[in-house]
């Protein structure tokens, strides 16, 4: 019994690692779809990208949203870290757009990603803990800026959204045609930011948080039924 015992020890230990290497090839694979698709991709899709079955995948993940939570917990967190890097820099203007092009750029790339942060097809309250997390960081980049007269008092801090939201949308629909053109379209909005910058008054308030909330979800709605 106890050679038995023994012998059957380390045969675990194999299916542990095989185990584990699946885990990270599905996460990796479910990386690329999502990146390229958004978060409609299916776990057929995630199979064929990572070259197992459909029911290596159900087994490690059966839920869709847990696959979803795993992945993003890290990219959410790398524009968190953008943010508390901008902090830092000496200029308050050129940590505010830098963090701004720099969060654009990551939802450039990642399609998923994107979905996520504004509200998309996996819901809203996905999307609200990310804000949560992004907002607090991001209001305070965009009041060192203003309190050093570096940007349009007028700007609030629910007006990013909407402009991330614009510019988001513009990089989305030029992706295969001209995928930097958005980079132009956010220049011309940070011109319109500066304090400096002669401008017209703006003819509507800031929106609330409320009303904010409202139009990411108006946008994920509208992104389902297309």
């Amino acid at each position: 019994m106890c050679l038995m015992s023994e012998s059957a020890a380390p045969s675990e230990r194999p299916l542990r690692r095989d185990a584990e290497r699946n885990r990270q090839r599905i996460l990796e694979a479910a990386h690329v779809v999502f990146a390229e698709r958004g978060l409609s991709g299916s776990h057929d899709d995630i199979a064929r990208e990572a070259g197992v079955g459909v029911g290596t995948v159900y087994r490690r993940f059966p839920d869709k949203e847990q696959l979803i939570d795993a992945l993003f917990e890290a990219r959410i967190g790398e524009i968190a870290d953008a943010a508390r890097a901008a902090a830092d820099h000496p200029d308050p203007w050129e940590g505010l757009i830098g963090f701004l092009t720099r969060a654009q750029e990551l939802q450039s790339e990642d399609r998923g990603l994107r979905e996520l942060v504004l509200g998309g097809a996996r819901g809203a309250e996905r999307a609200a803990g990310a804000r949560s997390l992004i907002a607090p960081l991001v209001g305070r980049l965009l009041q060192r800026a203003k309190d050093a007269g570096m940007v349009r008092s007028d700007i609030e801090l629910t007006d990013l959204p909407l402009i991330q939201l614009a510019i988001g949308t513009i990089a989305e629909s030029s992706r295969d045609v001209a995928p930097d053109v958005w980079r132009r379209a956010m220049t011309i909005v940070f011109d319109g930011l500066r304090a400096e910058c002669a401008r017209s008054e703006l003819v509507t308030p800031a929106l609330d948080q409320e009303q904010t909330d409202a139009v990411m979800a108006s946008y994920g709605r509208t992104r389902r039924r297309t």
